[in-house]
């Protein structure tokens, strides 16, 4: 089962990036290409359900499987990055963090109006950056058709704040 061979690759970090969190740390798993391809293949045969037109990747590691993922659906990636770092014209949105605020942004034409967008990272916790990314899709008049995790932390209740922008949201393991 995909989930065991996750779970067996994760790494914990304890206390990081402060103290009393325990990190799941998703590197060893890129360590094990044939484990990776298990991944992307399984991220794949949820997400062909969706009929997307574009996958989102939110920085830094919806950048590791994102691409993959929309390569296997023969749609666009579109990179949502933090604030500063996209070299044409953006949109930004701003969301608040339980240390401080941070801002995403994407380019300004990086969805048609009514394209149906696939938001993709690798963990969900809390789903403060995913709501952000949403409501960044959002600005540019295009749909969010659904959700792609790795792993999602349900103890954090994040895909409560999901639900008002899509009913899809996949995980492949949660916690």
């Amino acid at each position: 089962m995909i989930e065991n061979a996750i779970r067996a690759a994760l790494r914990d970090v304890h206390d990081f990036p402060k103290p009393g969190i325990v990190f799941k740390d998703i590197t060893p798993i890129l360590k094990d290409p044939v484990l990776c391809a298990r991944i992307n293949e399984a991220l794949f045969s949820e997400a062909r359900k969706l009929d997307v037109d574009v996958v989102a990747g939110i920085e830094s590691r919806g950048f590791l499987f994102g691409p993959a993922l929309a390569q296997s659906l023969a749609v666009p990636f579109v990179p949502i990055r933090k604030s500063g770092k996209l070299p044409y014209t953006t949109v930004e949105q701003s969301y608040d963090l339980e240390y401080g605020s941070a801002t995403i942004e994407c380019h300004a034409d990086a969805f048609e109006p009514g394209q149906k967008v696939l938001i993709h990272d690798d963990l969900l916790a809390t789903g403060g950056t995913v709501v952000a990314a949403s409501q960044l899709v959002a600005k540019l008049q295009a749909v969010v058709a659904g959700y792609s995790f790795v792993i999602a932390l349900d103890f954090l209740n994040g895909r409560d704040k999901l639900k008002p922008y899509a009913d899809e949201i996949h995980a492949l393991i949660s916690f």
